[in-house]
């Protein structure tokens, strides 16, 4: 009987020194949702005898959470490397993973403050295309949002802005065209609404926008009695959902049916509340230069 005993302790601490020793498992699958560009992905870790984790994402990121959750933000095929680690032994898996690109038209806006994705909408056409062509040109890049009033919009996108002295007047440039007006009744102007500039009626009685110039609104939250009469005087109607929007997000209202609204911020609102924060003097134009970077996500 002791004989077995003794047996039988043997074999447990040879299974301990085994254990112990033993080389980490690294492994993972990843979830089935939607694989596309800005998209939260779930890693799920399956790795075994591991105390410590390293992701590679395969797009220059890295985690060490267990189960991660990553966002690509290009489109492309991507290796993603789990390596699991115990001390000085390290198990490694890496898995192919491609990354669709997004199903509507985006672009993110990169600032000091920020980044905010903007949607463009399909139902202006003419204004997406351009705000795209543009983007791809690198045409906005180091441009300035020049004219910011706080509960009102922030305004960018005039090509004199670039590098321009604090004493420069803005406002007027642009590449040299105007784009047909597209005033769409169910796109107004709520927080976050990418809208194009444009000169007055006086000069400009079919509204048409700047080729370049655009503001994304800040706004004020909105009462029911100012939408009523906004309605009255515009002979609009409001949706039960817009004005809800209207009331609890702000925008500005007495803008619908008067500049064409092509986009909207779907990530970044609260960028929109930093930039409109800054203090400005001459022509509501920041102290400070807040410059913008934008690209297509593609």
């Amino acid at each position: 009987m002791k004989s077995i005993m003794r047996n039988i302790f043997k074999l447990i601490i040879v299974i301990f020194l085994f254990s112990s020793c033993a080389k980490p498992i690294a492994n993972f699958k990843i979830s089935n949702e939607k694989k596309q560009v800005l998209h939260n992905i779930h890693f799920h870790n399956q790795s075994l005898k591991a105390n410590e984790y390293l992701w590679d994402f395969g797009d220059g990121t890295t985690s060490k959470e267990f189960d991660p959750l990553h966002e690509y933000k290009l489109s492309g095929n991507y290796k993603v490397t789990l390596k699991a680690i115990k001390g000085k032994m390290v198990g490694t898996k890496s898995v192919d993973v491609n990354i669709d690109p997004p199903s509507d038209c985006m672009v993110e806006i990169e600032t000091e403050f920020g980044n905010m994705v903007v949607l463009l909408y399909n139902a202006t056409p003419r204004h997406r295309d351009n705000f795209i062509k543009l983007a791809e040109q690198g045409y906005y890049n180091d441009l300035l949002f020049h004219r910011v009033i706080n509960g009102f919009m922030i305004q960018g996108g005039d090509p004199n802005s670039k590098n321009a002295s604090s004493s420069a007047s803005l406002g007027s440039g642009g590449p040299g065209y105007q784009i047909p007006a597209e005033l769409v009744d169910t796109l107004i102007h709520v927080k976050g609404a990418l809208a194009a500039a444009r000169t007055g009626d006086q000069v400009n009685p079919m509204k048409e926008s700047s080729g370049s110039q655009f503001y994304i609104v800040h706004g004020r939250p909105i009462t029911e009695s100012v939408l009523e009469q906004t309605e009255a005087q515009k002979n609009m109607h409001y949706s039960p959902e817009q004005k809800k929007q209207y009331e609890t997000l702000g925008g500005t209202p007495f803008l619908d049916k008067e500049y064409t609204v092509f986009g909207k911020v779907i990530k970044g609102l609260d960028v929109i509340d930093k930039i409109a924060g800054v203090q400005t003097g001459a022509s509501n134009r920041p102290f400070q230069d807040v410059k913008m970077k934008i690209r297509v996500i593609k």
